[in-house]
């Protein structure tokens, strides 16, 4: 299968799932980012993660954002420039009075935004993703965003969120796709994914 068919049947089973249920996924993710780093990545007190507002059918929710806070974290979240597809910029996340409706719909902090440096600072970054193979190879939604932004970064900081179906043996990959080094999933949490 070719990358879109992946990603329509993706959306599919998603849109398919029930609101009971997809609240039970959900908070099975908040549960485990709220112990972290038990069975996942190893991270400091205080350290910065770097996570995303869930839209739609996407796994997690803002409590996701808020246990990380509660946990002494300090939370990035990406910004969406004008234009065509170009490296997301990140700002400060400050609780859910600091978000607003901006492109495409996404929620994203109100202020203007980190330094330059800061995802640089990440100990974590939690990324959305339509799939993700046991290889890291990560299904996106096609434009590019995280893949732009994302290149430098050392894969053991980058985690996959997926549903437990959505962790595959092997998705179909261009050179460009940057490789995820954990994934987590309602079902099986933080799961380390091989770099070959």
């Amino acid at each position: 299968m070719d990358k879109a068919t992946w990603r329509k049947l993706a959306l599919e089973r998603r849109d398919s799932l029930s609101p009971q249920v997809k609240a039970s996924l959900d908070a099975s993710i908040v549960t485990w980012i709220a112990n972290l780093p038990e069975g996942g990545p190893r991270v400091g007190p205080g350290a910065v993660i770097a996570a995303y507002v869930p839209i739609g059918s996407e796994p997690g929710t803002t409590a996701m954002l808020e246990v990380l806070r509660e946990g002494g974290f300090r939370v990035l979240l990406p910004k969406v420039t004008a234009g065509p597809p170009a490296p997301l910029r990140w700002a400060w996340y400050d609780g859910p009075e600091s978000l607003h409706e901006r492109r495409f719909g996404l929620l994203e902090p109100s202020e203007d935004g980190a330094s330059p440096d800061a995802l640089g600072d990440a100990a974590l970054i939690l990324v959305p993703a339509l799939s993700v193979d046991r290889h890291g190879i990560r299904l996106g939604r096609g434009a590019g965003y995280y893949d732009r932004s994302i290149p430098e970064v050392d894969t053991d900081k980058l985690v996959a969120v997926v549903f437990d179906d959505e962790l595959v043996d092997e998705l179909p990959s261009d050179d460009f796709d940057v490789r995820m080094g954990w994934s987590l999933t309602p079902g099986e949490g933080f799961r380390r994914l091989g770099t070959s």
